[in-house]
């Protein structure tokens, strides 16, 4: 088996955390590099990662994560937010993004009008805007999970909390949204095993 599927066997929904157990630094870094290298749609980025490590405010982060332990128990916790605002067609962060890439003025234009197309129906409701931007970050999200399994250490991808009410306790500018949390340590239990379907029941060839 190869060192990336072992990882993929290694990886599962850690529910308890051994809160005497740290990440090393440089581990940690490495994990926020990956999501830092992440792809993304049309490569914007929308990703912006808080790291929570102040307990004051992970006790109070807790009650809107549905209580769940992870949120204190885990050895760093990663709230992957959104910025919704910057990623609108027509902003200077949108161009400069294709800017970047070293491309003729022309081939920018060409580029900055296909994203206007592109989102002309997605960029007119909030919510559809907040979701599109989300894809982005559960891409960059299983990344860090799967490169986090090769270094043996444990994740738990965390959807179950109140948006509004993290939002508040985070106090996100204006335009920044919460799309999910993850937790990363060092598993307590033994890993349950494993139930997935078959191959043959979700693949079909053409």
């Amino acid at each position: 088996m190869s060192e990336f599927l072992e990882a993929m066997a290694f990886r599962h929904a850690c529910k308890q955390f051994d809160p005497a157990k740290t990440i090393p630094a440089e581990e940690f870094e490495s994990i926020l590099e990956v999501a830092r290298n992440s792809p993304s749609s049309f490569g914007m980025e929308p990703w912006r990662l808080i790291v929570i490590r102040n307990e004051g405010m992970r006790k109070a982060l807790k009650p809107s994560c549905w209580n769940q332990n992870q949120i204190i128990e885990a050895s760093e916790l990663v709230v992957i937010t959104t910025d919704n605002n910057v990623i609108r067609s027509g902003t200077r962060y949108v161009k400069e993004m294709f800017s970047r890439r070293g491309l003729s003025s022309e081939a920018v234009e060409t580029y900055l009008g296909v994203y206007k197309n592109y989102l002309a129906s997605i960029e007119c409701d909030e919510v559809l805007l907040e979701n599109w931007a989300a894809k982005q970050c559960y891409i960059a999200c299983a990344n860090m999970m799967t490169y986090a399994a090769t270094l043996k250490i444990d994740t738990c991808p965390i959807e179950g909390f109140d948006k509004e009410g993290v939002e508040a306790i985070l106090d996100l500018p204006e335009g920044h949204s919460v799309a999910l949390i993850c937790a990363f340590g060092y598993r307590v239990n033994p890993q349950s095993e494993r139930k997935r379907l078959e191959l043959k029941q979700i693949v079909e060839y053409r």
